[in-house]
């Protein structure tokens, strides 16, 4: 069971308080991870760059992510998955 605290969290949806790192706007699960894509669309968001939080959020609560290795928008192309900017 993790052990944080609802108040670290930087969303306004409190729903996903346990997926946030108090340090970074990113979820702890993609923490690491710089390009973050979506199965359903094939589309890839670049988390750097991302403005809504609301996607981030949609996509750390899905089993519709995709990462890619090595964490590049090249390799995300080679997949066949196509830059959104939000």
């Amino acid at each position: 069971m993790y052990s944080g605290h609802p108040g670290t969290i930087r969303s306004r949806d409190a729903s996903f308080w346990w997926l946030y790192s108090s340090d970074m706007e990113r979820p702890i699960r993609f923490e690491e991870t710089r390009f973050l894509g979506d199965k359903r669309v094939q589309v890839v968001y670049d988390l750097d760059d991302i403005d809504d939080e609301t996607v981030i959020e949609e996509l750390a609560g899905g089993s519709h992510t995709q990462t890619f290795g090595p964490d590049s928008l090249a390799e995300a192309r080679n997949r066949g998955y196509r830059l959104r900017k939000v």
